[in-house]
């Protein structure tokens, strides 16, 4: 196979698995077995694909051998007759366009991929295993990608989606959205997943990318339609804005050649003001409601006080800082409190922050963390200690998957061993992206 054909595939297969995966549980009624047929299509497409070409609408096509594939499952397994059938009806319409998937936004409860959220958030599945599972079948991330946004072992989130899987299957889990009253109970694990599914689409922890602009868009579309089906819940509103906040950067993020460029130091004028528009609203909307405030509004307002200054210096570093203390009272973890070490930094200097930073240097769940040895390297670089600042500059590239984010780290690291950096503004430092929490 060729490698033009091999990314095709793999490319198609990012994009298109969590509607594939919906679209079939929604027929078979099981997210394991929908999985396992959308596997099984992916097979079939690395087999023909490459002597017959990718097709016009490779979307399609899978969903098309999927289901043909689930017909002869239920034929073996001597299924009811009418599901059969239905199955048959779903392979005639293969052909509809993206307009009619689509359609489901006007009907959020007619909407495959939120039912599968809330499918695989069914209360029967613990915590963990409910935004392990979700995160594999809808965003599409591997069991790679889940570990590193969670900080924990490959095996270990292994382990929790096959069981997870096995518990739904048990237990005849229908594969609906919750009625009204049960919604609220399910919101805040929904909330974590697309948070998450957000996050590494944001800074996407495997691949040549830095960004995944697919996983965000998804991500941004489910907090918008639970955003209607809960319009009194702030922290639905709260995410939708961070979201959104968070979003309008992404043209700004990376060069024409396809380095990191951080917050900053970024040409602002790039940023998507539309979307900053809508995230300021939904962030007065989640102030506005009768609820009580959580970390997804906090952390919203923070980006607001990035949105609002329209050049880096007139930035509000005390209101940031007082933010996080908020969040650190709210939520405490040692990644927020990584996050808030920069923000003091910025406001008070780098010597105060390096002190924050360094009670967290023996913090277990942040053992592998990129991001620890790379802000205490940029504060001692701050500090003009370049030695111990090149330290931390190479260990954290030895902890950073992404290439395009290793090469930053290394050429600082370079310079901070020539001890020759070139003068730079305050707009080269760290500055807080959104938490993925451990």
């Amino acid at each position: 196979m060729s490698d033009d054909v091999r990314r095709a595939v793999e490319a198609v297969w990012r994009i298109e698995a969590p509607r594939l995966i919906s679209g079939i549980a929604r027929i078979v009624r099981d997210v394991g077995l929908a999985e396992d047929l959308a596997q099984e299509a992916l097979v079939a497409a690395l087999q023909q694909w490459p002597q017959a070409g990718v097709p016009d609408n490779p979307g399609a096509w899978l969903m098309t051998t999927a289901k043909r594939r689930g017909i002869d499952r239920l034929r073996r397994a001597e299924v009811h007759r009418r599901k059969t059938a239905e199955l048959g009806r779903e392979v005639e319409l293969h052909s509809q366009k993206a307009a009619d998937r689509e359609a489901a936004v006007d009907d959020p409860f007619d909407d495959d991929l939120l039912r599968l959220v809330f499918t695989a958030c069914h209360p029967v599945l613990s915590t963990d295993a409910r935004v392990a599972l979700t995160l594999r079948l809808v965003g599409g991330m591997t069991t790679e990608e889940i570990a590193r946004a969670y900080l924990v072992s490959e095996s270990t989130v292994g382990q929790r989606i096959v069981r997870a899987k096995r518990t739904l299957s048990a237990a005849h889990v229908p594969f609906e959205v919750p009625q009204q009253g049960e919604i609220r109970e399910r919101t805040a694990s929904v909330l974590e997943v697309i948070y998450l599914i957000f996050n590494e689409g944001y800074a996407a922890t495997a691949g040549e990318e830095l960004i995944r602009p697919e996983l965000m868009e998804e991500a941004m579309r489910l907090g918008r339609i639970l955003a209607e089906l809960l319009p009194d819940h702030a922290e639905v509103h709260g995410l939708v804005a961070l979201l959104e906040l968070q979003a309008s950067r992404t043209r700004a993020r990376v060069s024409p050649s396809g380095r990191q460029v951080l917050l900053l130091d970024q040409e602002r004028s790039r940023w998507d003001w539309l979307l900053v528009g809508r995230g300021l609203t939904a962030l007065e909307r989640a102030f506005a409601t009768s609820g009580p405030l959580g970390t997804y509004t906090l952390q919203a307002a923070i980006a607001a006080c990035h949105a609002r200054a329209r050049k880096p210096e007139e930035t509000d570093w005390g209101q940031i800082v007082a933010l996080y203390d908020g969040l650190v009272q709210l939520a405490p973890s040692p990644v927020i409190e990584l996050n808030r070490a920069v923000a003091v930094g910025m406001a008070f200097g780098p010597r105060a922050a390096l002190e924050i930073v360094d009670t967290l240097r023996d913090e277990p769940t942040l053992t592998g963390y990129q991001l620890l040895p790379s802000v205490r390297g940029d504060l001692l670089e701050r500090l003009g200690c370049f030695d111990e600042a090149r330290a931390g500059y190479d260990t954290a590239a030895t902890l950073t998957p992404n290439p395009r984010q290793r090469t930053v780290l290394l050429e600082r690291a370079t310079a901070c061993a020539a001890q020759s950096r070139a003068p730079r503004s305050r707009s080269g430092h760290q500055v807080p992206e959104p938490i993925r929490q451990p």
